[in-house]
């Protein structure tokens, strides 16, 4: 079955979150994108930075700053139960203006060579193809 295409709100919030890379980071940064929690996520370095889902931003933030930065209108946790500290969704209202806008986008790329870079797993399918039989 296909994905379900995106809303032109998602294109428009994508193009404007690599706008927004393009504009701060240099050429020799690596940025990747793909599906990640179900949204389109932005890995700088190899690290999850931003996403977005719908009219939604995935920011990652620095952990210590989590208690404060979830009493922000317009923030939600990635995780309810507290399991990803620094994780967060911003509904549109909460990044509306330029301000806001590059303060959560600055924040992130600020926090990225901080972040831990999640060890990417082999694919199962490829470490059976390698065994050898008998």
């Amino acid at each position: 079955m296909p994905a379900r295409p995106l809303s032109d709100e998602a294109l428009h919030l994508i193009a404007a979150v690599r706008d927004a890379l393009g504009e701060r980071l240099n050429a020799q940064v690596e940025v990747e994108e793909r599906t990640l929690f179900g949204c389109h996520a932005f890995m700088v370095d190899g690290k999850l930075c931003l996403g977005v889902k719908g009219e939604e931003l995935l920011v990652r933030l620095p952990p210590q700053q989590h208690d404060a930065t979830a009493e922000t209108p317009g923030v939600r946790e990635l995780d309810p139960r507290g399991g990803m500290a620094g994780y967060f969704w911003l509904e549109p209202a909460a990044y509306a203006t330029r301000a806001q806008w590059e303060h959560w986008i600055d924040t992130a790329l600020a926090f990225n060579p901080l972040a831990k870079a999640s060890p990417r797993r082999a694919k199962a399918a490829t470490s059976r193809s390698k065994g050898t039989r008998s």
